[in-house]
């Protein structure tokens, strides 16, 4: 009998930090550069000071710069020959939903119900999926985030020169989101804008809550009707101008008009009249991206909500 030859014990590493990776947070850069190590292993080497900068401790939303020396403590990583962490059948519905893709940037249209990336109790998201199906793209990082259940257009950086481009946008005018929403009850046509600060709240729970709260940052939504439903719904455009936690819904219901399917902050009566429909998901959809991207050329991307968004909307326009 042949006794398999046991993997070297993993041992504390240098990194030096390039020009070309300046400017990322260390935890995103630990994340990539630890592939397979769970999230919450990440946080937890930074939080007891076993990663060190410069020889000294960081928090996880440092932002490196050329010429930092890390020091990344033994982390045991899966061995290249253990079983892949995504199926083969999300990699192929992700492959499918690719909107756009060049040398530097993908967008896809995220399906509702999968997280952007692993963690809480999460093996994979949108992220460890792409890397698996992009395996000679080393430096692929989410651009922003989705709601797990919100789906629609996102975009995916495979360049960290992109991704600051894109961040520097996102600040900026240089990105612009168009979403789809289904809201309970008839909007006004003079509600064009919701201005109301944002304020996150973590539960006992763990669970993170967003309310207004004059103290809160300052967020804004323009809204516009796209469809009616009688008296019963709403079909909206929202467009986020600050891009804070859960602000279009947060910001619907501050309106007087939660979200179909918002288990945090809807109406289950409302929830439950648009699942007998066969509605049964949250109906917030990202629907359109405009980018300008870093040769000045202007990227427009649409992304279809799917069959059962189509097929809940037909018949409740019957009802």
């Amino acid at each position: 009998m042949t006794e398999s030859t046991p993997s070297p014990a993993p041992s504390v590493q240098f990194d030096l930090i390039a020009e070309d990776q300046a400017g990322q947070r260390i935890d995103n850069y630990l994340i990539t550069r630890l592939k397979g190590a769970p999230r919450t292993l990440v946080y937890r080497i930074l939080r007891k000071g076993e990663v060190r900068v410069n020889k000294g401790r960081v928090k996880p939303d440092y932002r490196l710069q050329a010429g930092d020396s890390i020091r990344i403590p033994p982390v045991r990583l899966p061995e290249p020959d253990e079983p892949v962490l995504v199926g083969q059948g999300i990699l192929q519905a992700l492959e499918s939903n690719i909107l756009y893709e060049d040398k530097a940037l993908i967008v896809i249209n995220k399906p509702a119900g999968l997280a952007v990336h692993g963690g809480s109790g999460l093996n994979f998201g949108v992220i460890e999926a792409m890397r698996q199906l992009r395996p000679d793209v080393p430096q692929m990082e989410l651009v922003h985030r989705l709601d797990r259940d919100t789906s629609g257009c996102l975009m995916i950086a495979k360049k960290r020169s992109m991704l600051r481009h894109l961040h520097a946008a996102l600040r900026g005018t240089g990105v612009r989101k168009c979403y789809l929403a289904l809201v309970k009850g008839h909007w006004p046509a003079t509600i064009r804008k919701v201005h109301a600060p944002l304020q996150k709240n973590n539960l006992r729970s763990g669970e993170r809550m967003v309310e207004v709260n004059a103290e809160g940052k300052e967020s804004l939504t323009e809204f516009s009707v796209v469809q009616r439903f009688g008296d019963m719904a709403t079909l909206v455009e929202a467009r986020p101008i600050t891009g804070r936690t859960h602000q279009i819904r947060v910001h619907a219901r501050h309106a007087g008009h939660v979200i179909a399917g918002d288990p945090k902050y809807g109406s289950d009566e409302f929830s439950q009249q648009i699942k007998e429909l066969g509605g049964k998901r949250l109906f917030l959809h990202a629907a359109s991206l405009h980018v300008e991207l870093p040769d000045g050329t202007q990227l427009d991307v649409v992304a279809e909500p799917g069959r059962m968004w189509d097929d809940t909307l037909r018949r409740l326009a019957h009802v």
